[in-house]
Order: structure tokens, then sequence, then C-alpha cells
């Protein structure tokens, strides 16, 4: 019988509708006091590690991990084997090699792995990063036939390519091998490629289906290096030095940071952190970085920047950009991404409003659709994830949001929750014939539609979601780790509790409330409407305080009017460098009134 969460400090109703409850049920602060006892951590750590589910004998690795320990042998992957044969091959006799990737980080740093670890052989390879609005998602026939005519004899799609049969098909007929290195899912008729390796691919029982196309890109990389080293070739590239990409992509992608991918991040941030790569040291500085890379650098100053290529500008830049060991062209290039990135702020800010407007009208005051599909003649089709990713968040349901042409079609993004797994609902939107293009994962979907395709798609969403969105949202309860003071939340303990992290998808930030608080100097900051404060306890403590895009919510009302009054407050912590000097800085989720 499943135990009934505890509520944590008697909240059922925080101002955003959502009850507290305990992380841990009465089996995980059993595990929590053994994982302490063995290891002789603090009793905050071993609660964070155990309300992750770690098990007491997993906990020491888990706090270490290594790539030596979690990397599976690549074989494990379907047609690893046959993909790495004939990349050692193309790679001993000097083949022309055309690279087509991803116009987003992670298809950005999947084509620099590859171009990086080529280019140590002597082959620089054709890159080909598609439009976004012209081109659109994954192979088209023009592209692979520029490839062709400029002399590729094997072309190499990385992030994408699993569901491009008609391209792939055409490459192949024209005499040239394809090599496909993907991660997105895809149905059981597979591309004619002369290799696919994708651990989502319904025929791979590899258990690797949580990487990112980087980070199959780097299994690919480790058979062909083992493939090169049977050959009896020596000086062969340390992989190790290419792991900065892979933790930027891992981050960015939003997959789950568990297994190796945890291991990917914090040895890829060590090798990030030395800055050998010049493209990533010149986005550092245009991002204003202060203190070592951490995951929210990477996920939130870094990424974004190489993103605003593919969404609002040339395509190619992030790519072009990390595979670069030029110091100036790295400045001129990171300069024109921070740029772009601007202009996309701009964009998306006005594309917010709109749609948060917009479905406010639609939701009114029931309980509204399990999904937003919205759609607007004025959005920018770069923009549009994000627009589905604010909804989500703001709204509490998965989101779809539409850029239509003149002509009446769309491209849009869709952005769901956890437990709605809105890829595979958009693949059979697709192979039932009512959307004529569509894919992704679990958590995130691209779509095409045509000109009447609205409705319909917008009815069969809900249909086919509405039971699992209900269920998503009953369990969308704040989960709190445990409980602090302002005077509590030291320097030190964000050290001991960061080695529990990286913290992301799959692996949640800890979540600390801080009962009976103040916040006090509430003020709107930044272009996203963001509200920083002081949190401040009774004995005089004071913690820097930053609840995002919270103007206009309802925590942001309750910021700035009730500022005098003591709440419960809860969100996760982070360590803010500035001027050298570390400080710990509150992130704010959620607010709740103490019970009379």
């Amino acid at each position: 019988m499943l135990e009934t969460p505890r509520t944590f400090l008697d909240v059922t109703q925080s101002v955003t509708g959502r009850a507290w409850v305990d992380r841990l049920d009465s089996v995980a602060v059993r595990n929590a006091g053994a994982i302490a006892q063995r290891l002789g951590i603090p009793d905050i750590l071993s609660r964070v590690l155990a309300g992750r589910g770690v098990a007491i004998d997993d906990a020491a690795t888990w706090l270490e991990p290594t790539i030596r320990a979690l990397m599976p042998n690549p074989s494990t992957l379907t047609a690893m084997d046959d993909l790495a044969e004939r990349l050692a091959r193309a790679i001993a006799d000097n083949e022309r090699v055309a690279l087509f990737g991803d116009y987003d980080v992670d298809g950005a740093c999947s084509c620099a792995l590859m171009t990086r670890y080529l280019r140590h052989f002597g082959i620089e390879p054709q890159v080909h990063i598609p439009d976004r609005i012209f081109e659109g998602y994954g192979p088209n026939i023009a592209a692979m036939d520029k490839l062709i005519d400029g002399g590729a004899s094997l072309i190499i799609t990385l992030d994408c390519g699993t569901t491009s049969d008609g391209p792939i098909a055409h490459a192949r007929q024209r005499g040239v091998d394809v090599l496909v290195i993907d991660h997105h899912l895809s149905d059981h008729d597979l591309p004619p490629a002369t290799a696919l390796v994708n651990p989502n691919r319904p025929d791979d029982i590899s258990g690797l289906g949580y990487l990112c196309a980087a980070g199959v890109t780097f299994m690919v990389l480790v058979a062909v290096n083992r493939v090169l080293r049977l050959r009896g070739d020596t000086g062969l590239p340390d992989l190790m030095k290419l792991l900065d990409l892979v933790a930027l992509a891992t981050v960015c992608d939003v997959v789950p940071l568990i297994g190796l991918n945890r291991a990917f991040v914090l040895r890829g941030l060590e090798v990030a952190r030395r800055g050998e790569k010049p493209g990533l040291a010149a986005l550092g500085l245009a991002a204003r970085i202060n203190g070592p890379l951490n995951p929210y650098h990477l996920g939130f100053l870094l990424g974004p920047r190489i993103n605003a290529g593919g969404r609002i500008g040339d395509a190619a830049l992030g790519t072009r950009l990390l595979a670069l060991d030029d110091e100036h062209q790295s400045m001129v290039i990171a300069a024109q991404l921070d740029e772009l990135n601007n202009e996309r702020q701009r964009i998306e800010v006005e594309a917010v409003e709109e749609a948060c407007a917009t479905a406010e009208l639609e939701i009114g005051g029931g309980e509204g659709p399990p999904v937003l599909v919205l759609a607007s003649a004025g959005w920018h089709p770069g923009v549009v994830g994000l627009v589905a990713a604010r909804l989500r968040e703001r709204f509490d349901r998965p989101a779809f949001a539409i850029a239509l042409a003149p002509d009446g079609t769309g491209t849009g993004s869709g952005r769901s929750m956890p437990g709605v797994d809105l890829g595979s609902v958009v693949i059979e939107a697709v192979e039932t014939g009512l959307i004529p293009k569509g894919g992704g994962h679990a958590m995130a979907a691209g779509v095409t539609l045509r000109d009447g395709d609205l409705g319909p798609f917008r009815a069969f969403l809900a249909e086919k979601l509405a039971n699992s969105v209900a269920s998503a949202r009953a369990a969308s309860s704040l989960k709190v780790d445990a409980a602090l003071t302002a005077r509590g939340a030291t320097v030190d303990l964000l050290h001991s509790i960061e080695r529990a992290g990286p913290y992301g998808s799959g692996n949640p930030s800890p979540v600390f409330a801080f009962p009976a608080h103040r916040a006090r100097f509430p003020q709107v900051v930044g272009k996203g409407g963001h509200v920083s404060f002081t949190l401040t306890s009774d004995d005089g403590a004071r913690l820097k305080a930053i609840a995002f895009r919270a103007a206009g919510t309802p925590i942001g009302d309750v910021l700035l009017r009730d500022n005098d009054q003591p709440l419960h407050f809860a969100g996760a912590l982070s360590l803010d460098h500035y001027q050298g000097r570390e400080q710990v800085q509150f992130r704010l989720t959620d607010i709740a009134r103490p019970a009379r």
C-alpha cells in the first residue's frame, strides 16, 4: 500500500494552489539515516540523496560519479559496431565527410564533437546546419544534394535523421553512405541508413535512452577509437578533453541527470573550467559569467546564446564557435550570438505577453483544456519553443505555441510536464495523417501543420492526454527536502549539498522551506519581470533572494504587497559569485501563508 505523502509545515494550499509535502517517505527517512551513518556525511546531504531514490549501496558512487565506472560498452547500442567500423574506414581512407546537424545546442555540440574528432585525423568535414524557418528540422533532399555535390562520400546526421526516410533514401540512391547518430523517438519504420545509432530506436535495449545526441556521439567516438586502436593506430584523440561539449548539450537538452549523464556533466565542467576551448571561453565573457562554470551557466547563459543563432540568425554560428580554436574569431562570433540573444529576448517577451493573455481568456474562470495549443501569425518561428515553455510553466499543463504563415500553415513547438509523453502522441498524430510532420521526446516536441490542422490537432491532444495531464497535475505538489533558516543557509552547506548534483531534469534541485520569514525590499528587475528581495528571519539573518518571472503572478503579488507579513517560503539555493566572493542566493518557487 502506498504511503500518503506527509504535508510540510501544514501547507495544504500555497498561493499557487499547491500542497507542500515531504519528499521523503518513511522508507526514505530510514535510508537517509543509514546513508549518513555509512558515509559519515551531514544529515541534510543524506536526505537529499535518499529523496532522489539513491540506494544505500549506490550512495558513494552517486557522490563520486566517474566515466570509467558508469560508461557501458558502446556495443550495447544497436548498430554501434557497424557505424563505428564505417566511420573508422572513412578515417583510414581519408574520405570526404559531411555532417548534417540540428540547429539547437545539442546539435551544435554534436557537430562540434565530430568536427574536432575528424580534424585530429586531417579531415575537415563539410557542415550543414539547416535554417529553422526555410528548411525546418532534419535532413532535406536539397541539402543532401549540396553535400554530395560538394564531394562527400559519407554523410553523418547528428541529433536528427531518425525519421528522415526520404532524404536518406535519396542520398543512398546517389551512392553515398549515411550514418545516423540521434536520440529522438521513432516509430518502427527506420530510414535506410547505412547504420543508425539511437538508444530510442524500437529495437535498442541498451537502456541509454536518457542520453542526449552529444552523449550518443561521445559513445560513438569511444567505439571508433576502439576500432582504430585494435587496427594498431596510435596517437588517437583524448576524448576526455571533449567532455565540456557533452556537458553543455546534456544540460541544455534537459535530459535526465542520472547515470552516465551525471558523470558527463561533472567531468565536463572540470574540462570547461580549464578554458581550453576559445569558443566557450569567449561566450562566457560575452555572458558576463562570474565564478567557475556551473550547470546554471550552461543552461541559462551559454545555451540560450548558442540557440539564438538557430532561432533568429545564422543557424551555423553555434557549431562554428564550438569547433573554433582561434581566439579572435571566437570573440567575434560570441559577440554576434550575444547580440542575437538580446534580440531574441525582446521578441520572446512580446510573444509571451500575447500568449499568456490569450491563454487567460481560453482558460477563463474554469479548468481549461488539458493541453494549451495557441497560434499567432505574429510570432517568430524561432521563439515558439520558448513561448511554449513559459505557457507550460505559467499554467501548469503541456503547451504548444504555433507560428502561423500567411498561407495558414504553421510550425510550432510543445513543452510537456513529468508524466506526460508529448513526443509519442505527436508521432501518433503524424502516423494517422492528422499532421504532416512532427516528432520529439517525452518533454518536448516539434510539429508542422497544414492550413486547417489546428483545430483537429488541438482536439486530438486533448483526447489523448486528458487523463495523463490530470494525473500529472494532481501529483504536482511541491516536494520539500528540509526546513532551513536564513542563518543556516551557509556557503559550507551549499558546498555539501552540491556533492549530490548536478541538479536538473531527473535529479531535481533540493527544495528548502523557510518557515515564518519575511520578504524585505522587493522590486521588479530585468526584462523578464523578475522580483528580487531579501529574505529575513526574526533573528536578523538575511539572504539574497529572487523570484524569476514572478511579476503579475500570485507569487509576485504577495511579494510586492504583503512583504511585512511572516510567510513560509520554499525554493532552491545556489552559490552566487560576485567580485570574487561567494554568497548564497535563494531562488523562490512558492509561498504559503502560515496556518492560523
